[in-house]
């Protein structure tokens, strides 16, 4: 595993390698739109002891996970020195030497710490063109894991999950009152407290020709919500109503988009959409995610109070075997959830 950092700090590169040259089909060449600003959430109002302030913020939570299935949460209590912590933790990780990297680089898609080059995660049999990124992915909850170097990586990613988990726990109470479900409904029916959570970091150094890679092709997550900080770098773009848009950040918040399962728990309500990771040809940029999902066992389906006057729209299955389908397939296709779809 040679890294993309290696690649670009190793040669004076002033055309993208063959190999990277991503030829757009036509999912990813619909018509792009102007950069956007998404809904924003005030998370400190989900707890507020005015209810009006907090009928509003499930009211505006519903309608961002409706219109959009992205949003930005301000406000939501983790600290700044901690996030600052992280990203030196992962930019000193993708700094280490080859050979300290290489200890992570395994095939299997479910291993529990990997580090790849130019991949989607472990599998690369379905990819005709490598991607233009460096990637740490790792296991956080049900159980903890986290590469050993450096060595403070371990105890800021630690706390960092055990604070996103609770912010993913509180956002989907809110989420299940937008639905008129039971405030717990999501929490138990996922069985949050042995939820799958994974923490990536991905990496992705100035391109010689951002126009013809790609850092992430068009893509939806598996799980429940998935959050995502970036350096101050914008590279995220989101599908909306068939245009691509260029989202821009505001310091300080986090990134939230709906995935797959919160799709079928609504019964096709709240859309898990396309986004993608785009380049340019000046900065490094870094985003770092988690993807927070139900118990690996957790068999999700439509949540039966919303099926009252509808027929569930969705099939069941064990979230776990989801996610090892979504895995094998394709990247740039929605095909587990096209799967799942009854009509």
């Amino acid at each position: 595993m040679a890294s993309i950092k290696t690649l670009v700090q190793s040669q004076d590169l002033k055309s993208l390698p063959s190999d990277f040259a991503h030829f757009k089909d036509a999912q990813e060449s619909i018509q792009t739109g102007p950069d956007v600003s998404l809904p924003v959430i005030d998370f400190s109002l989900l707890s507020s002891t005015n209810p009006d302030e907090r009928a509003k913020v499930i009211l505006d939570l519903g309608k961002a996970c409706e219109e959009w299935g992205f949003f930005l949460v301000v406000n939501h209590g983790i600290p700044e020195n901690l996030i600052s912590a992280l990203f030196n933790a992962c930019n000193e990780f993708f700094d280490m030497p080859e050979e300290d990297k290489l200890q992570f680089d395994s095939k299997h898609p479910f291993y529990p710490v990997m580090v790849r080059s130019g991949t989607i995660d472990g599998t690369d049999s379905n990819q005709q063109v490598k991607l233009w990124r460096d990637y740490l992915r790792f296991f956080v909850h049900p159980e903890y894991h986290c590469p050993t170097k450096p060595k403070e990586m371990s105890d800021i990613v630690l706390e960092y999950s055990r604070r996103t988990r609770d912010l993913a726990r509180k956002l989907l109470r809110g989420i299940s009152q937008s639905l008129g479900l039971e405030e717990d409904y999501i929490e138990k029916a996922m069985e949050l407290d042995s939820s799958t959570q994974i923490f990536a970091a991905n990496y992705y150094p100035p391109c010689p020709q951002p126009e013809l890679a790609i850092g992430i092709p068009p893509h939806t997550d598996p799980g429940l919500l998935t959050f995502l900080l970036q350096n101050g770098v914008e590279g995220l773009e989101v599908q909306n109503k068939g245009k691509w848009f260029h989202l821009t950040g505001i310091p300080g918040a986090i990134f939230v988009n709906t995935a797959d399962q919160l799709e079928i728990i609504s019964n096709g309500k709240y859309k898990s959409v396309w986004h993608r990771a785009v380049l340019n040809n000046e900065k490094t940029r870094i985003s770092l995610v988690v993807a927070n999902g139900p118990s690996p066992d957790t068999i999700v389906t439509p949540a039966p109070p919303l099926l009252r006057e509808t027929p569930p729209a969705y099939g069941q299955m064990k979230y776990m075997e989801y996610v090892q389908l979504q895995r094998s397939s394709r990247l740039n296709q929605k095909p587990t959830l096209e799967q799942l779809k009854l009509h």
